[in-house]
């Protein structure tokens, strides 16, 4: 069995306040793409984790990748002594503001819950999935949501016309550390989310002031709907009303910056 680990955006993102523990109080709203890291199960007495894809290398199969700490979750949860063979195709760069490891095990979650042929009450699987990270319950439902709090309690989101939009993702291929880049947020609350128009990414100045090319990234993203950074980045990505409109973008950008990382995809 396969599954996909969809690549997350953030389509707005304020920052509202700091909380006690070093999380921050957001409001967010979360969209995914058709595209992300693959993630694939076969038999085995125990479970275990290889890794491979472009990005592989980046990553440890440990006991500390988030798959595996997210597979061992689910069996506890049902009760299970079963193992699983899985592997990780990571297909998109690390640290860069799209689920990483969220998203990767959110698809565990997913792909174990038919392999095992297991399904927890709903509210006990989101429980699982906000204690493994606060973007694992979102990455788990994978579809267009609001996220309040931590970014865990999730109320569905109309699509405003964004399902299906042809979406075009850049990274300048240099991690960076969501911490650092909550911890340079100015601190002042510059208002509640509402609806996408006049929405903002609070963190956009601290990330731009550790990686610069995020500012130009922004401004590469000709003809986008909307062109933001996704969550602490460095991802930024520009939503289109058509994909020649997203591709005609992507070639200029691919001659103009070929060193970029680019993927051109749609949103589900």
């Amino acid at each position: 069995m396969q599954e996909i680990a969809y690549a997350k955006l953030n389509l707005a993102l304020h920052v509202r306040g700091r909380e006690a523990g070093g999380y921050h109080r957001i409001e967010t709203i979360f969209a995914f793409c058709e595209d992300g890291d693959r993630l694939s199960v076969g038999d085995a007495d125990e479970i275990g984790l290889a890794v491979s894809g472009p990005f592989g290398h980046e990553l440890s199969s440990g006991e500390d990748n988030l798959v595996t700490r997210a597979a061992r979750a689910l069996a506890d949860l049902c009760g299970l002594d079963r193992g699983a063979a899985l592997t990780l195709e990571k297909r998109l760069p690390v640290a860069a503001g799209l689920g990483g490891g969220s998203a990767d095990a959110g698809a565990a979650l997913r792909l174990l819950c038919r392999w095992w042929n297991v399904a927890p009450p709903d509210d006990a699987l989101h429980d699982l999935a906000a204690g493994l990270g606060a973007d694992v319950p979102a990455c788990l439902w994978s579809r267009p949501a609001r996220g309040d709090g931590k970014g865990d309690r999730l109320t569905p989101w109309p699509d405003d016309g964004y399902a299906g939009a042809p979406v075009l993702l850049l990274n300048p291929g240099t991690p960076l550390s969501t911490a650092a880049v909550f911890r340079g947020w100015g601190g002042e609350d510059l208002g509640p989310l509402g609806s996408l128009e006049g929405s903002r990414n609070d963190l956009e100045a601290s990330a731009v002031a550790h990686v610069p090319e995020i500012a130009d990234m922004l401004g590469a993203l000709c003809g986008a709907r909307l062109a933001r950074m996704s969550g602490s980045g460095a991802t930024c990505f520009g939503v289109y009303d058509s994909e020649d409109l997203r591709d005609a973008a992507a070639a200029a950008i691919r001659s103009a910056a070929p060193h970029w990382w680019q993927l051109s995809t749609r949103l589900r």
